[in-house]
């Protein structure tokens, strides 16, 4: 990937329980392009990953949510893990921060179980997606369009599947991120 993400700086919103591999490897992904990464969580310190249902690595926090606003940022990142999302989703401060880019047309990449936060933030309606396959009732419920493919592109909108879905999840993700906001 080529550094096309110099000057941007990206949020990855996560709490305890995000799996490992889809903060680590976006993160990775976003620093090989260029970008400036900051992990955002609710409470400063360190957060928690899991290798499925195995602890993994602690993860230190670079900015809490009382500290940031979306305006600080040109995109979000939402790993999945089933804890994290679940987490996050029933957080205000969290849901707030994610509205913020949906309602300015900021692109947005999650996976696996990293939609679910959307449906609270009212960012799925109308819009086509995919996910960990559990989130696809939720989804549909909520006005999206599930799809059941490696990688769905919406209006800057990035979402996959699980973590066998990350080289073309990251791919989509700083593409969408190197072109910025998104008309509505």
């Amino acid at each position: 990937m080529t550094a096309r993400l110099e000057g941007k700086t990206i949020a990855v919103l996560a709490t305890d329980g995000f799996e490992q591999v889809e903060l680590d490897k976006p993160v990775e992904a976003l620093k090989a392009a260029g970008a400036e990464v900051h992990i955002v969580a609710p409470e400063a310190g360190e957060i928690q990953g899991f290798n499925h249902h195995d602890k993994g690595d602690k993860v230190k926090v670079d900015r809490t949510l009382s500290d940031v606003s979306a305006s600080d940022y040109d995109g979000l990142v939402l790993p999945g893990g089933v804890i994290n999302p679940d987490a996050l989703r029933i957080e205000d401060a969290a849901v707030g921060f994610i509205r913020a880019f949906t309602d300015a047309a900021k692109p947005v990449a999650a996976i696996c179980h990293g939609p679910w936060p959307l449906i609270n933030a009212g960012a799925v309606e109308g819009r086509k997606l995919t996910s960990w396959p559990s989130l696809k009732a939720d989804l549909t419920n909520a006005g999206a369009q599930w799809v059941d493919e490696e990688v769905v592109v919406d209006n800057g909108l990035v979402t996959s599947r699980n973590p066998d879905d990350l080289p073309a999840f990251c791919s989509k993700m700083i593409e969408e991120f190197a072109e910025g906001r998104h008309a509505a």
